[in-house]
């Protein structure tokens, strides 16, 4: 997860998510990093739109947040619940995009 991160963190700077900035963030963390892990995460986000993935995970995260704010009964509570449930699932395939 430590090497998403650093992708991240370096597309948040508008740096290039490159081999050897991937591994200046990781170091700079105090991780190790595995060249082959770095090599692999940089050759996946290459044809990434990132800002699109980001903007898809949280379009369908946004959906949970909604319903927190309403004081409805527990039959409404458990609605709220099932499509959260779906959102999570929807985000976790928005992040499987990055790598593929």
């Amino acid at each position: 997860m430590e090497y998403v991160y650093s992708a991240m963190l370096l597309h948040s700077a508008k740096k290039e998510i490159n081999e050897a900035h991937v591994t200046k963030v990781l170091e700079a963390a105090g991780i190790t990093p595995d060249s082959a892990r770095v090599k692999a995460l940089v050759a996946s986000l290459k044809n990434v739109n990132i800002e699109e993935a980001i903007a898809k995970a949280a379009v369908s995260a946004a959906p949970a947040a909604a319903p927190a704010a309403g004081h409805g009964d527990h039959k409404a509570e458990a609605k709220p619940k099932e499509e959260e449930k779906k959102t999570e699932e929807e985000a976790a395939a928005g992040l499987a995009s990055l790598f593929g």
